[in-house]
């Protein structure tokens, strides 16, 4: 029987199926032309381009939303194993260079970037100049696969299931701590209770609620529901405004392990301080794992676990 020919795809066709690949994932040109690193105007010439060469429409396009057409979704189908193909074939080579080379995409908590990140990741470059890295430092839920990133940074018990998740570090404690100047012209604070007296600096969650500040003594568990003028969503803001004595902060106690060194905050209820799970780095375990991710692990695993 006759052999079919095999197609020849040119640098631009790869380029362009593996775009409409992250069109179709994301659902959006916007956000894919973030992620692939080009203009929104370029990204849609480079599908109308491919639409031509091809000789059927892939997407349908309104003013808001992007879908895929039966045809579209059959041809991501059909790609995505073909691209898992080429990713697994790069991963078997690059295992016989000394070092890995590639692009890193890691979302993470900014309790995460600033405690974690800041201190391996400096090392992580040095050690392996051929990889880089784009860092998204957000607080709310995302999911990394749709986001198309290649690892996330969470606390342990909301990293979602079905992912590798691996522990970084040992369990973390968290205090309300407050400015010396606040502290000496208030009430003394000796038990949970006695915040709904101050002016505590309350947390809007990645989740859009106001965070209910727990404590733990001896097995009890106390979740209170603070007030105050001030309502912040990123813990440095809340820090600085607590230095400066507006009020009292809730926070990782190593976040602030500077202010407390240098008397700027001081911890109030320590022996109610809770102790919460560490931070884990997770990543998709059906996918290859990229150049670079096997050794960012190894290097924030590092970090103390006690």
């Amino acid at each position: 029987m006759p052999v079919r020919p095999t197609a020849k795809l040119s640098r631009s066709d790869l380029a362009d199926l593996n775009s409409f690949l992250v069109v179709h994932r994301l659902c959006s040109f916007t956000q894919a032309a973030v992620e692939l690193g080009v203009s929104t105007s370029a990204l849609s010439h480079s599908m109308r381009n491919l639409e031509a060469r091809l000789g059927v429409r892939l997407l349908n396009r309104t003013s808001r939303t992007v879908s895929p057409t039966e045809a579209g979704s059959n041809l991501a189908a059909r790609l995505e194993l073909g691209f898992d193909e080429i990713a697994g074939a790069l991963e078997e080579v690059d295992r016989h260079r000394d070092r890995p080379m590639g692009r890193l995409r890691i979302n993470t908590l900014s309790d995460g970037a600033r405690l974690l990140l800041t201190k391996y990741l400096p090392k992580f470059l040095q050690n392996y100049p051929d990889v880089s890295v784009e860092v998204a430092v957000e607080d709310q839920m995302v999911d990394i696969v749709a986001g198309g990133f290649d690892a996330g940074i969470r606390f342990g018990g909301t990293v979602p299931e079905d992912f590798v998740a691996v522990r970084i570090g040992a369990p973390l404690r968290w205090v309300a701590a407050a400015a010396p100047k606040y502290l000496n012209r208030r009430a003394p604070i000796t038990r949970p209770e006695d915040l709904k007296a101050h002016n505590c600096i309350q947390i809007r969650t990645g989740q859009g609620v106001i965070y209910r500040w727990e404590f733990e003594r001896n097995g009890e568990r106390l979740s209170v529901e603070v007030p105050g003028q001030l309502c912040v969503n990123e813990t440095r803001f809340g820090v600085e405004m607590a230095t400066s004595g507006a009020g009292i902060t809730y926070c990782l106690e190593k976040r602030i392990e500077g202010e407390l060194a240098r008397g700027e905050l001081q911890v109030v209820l320590s022996d109610w301080a809770p102790v919460e799970p560490a931070f884990y780095i997770y990543y998709p375990g059906h996918r290859q794992t990229p150049p670079g991710l096997r050794e960012l692990i190894d290097m924030l695993r590092e970090e103390p676990l006690t």
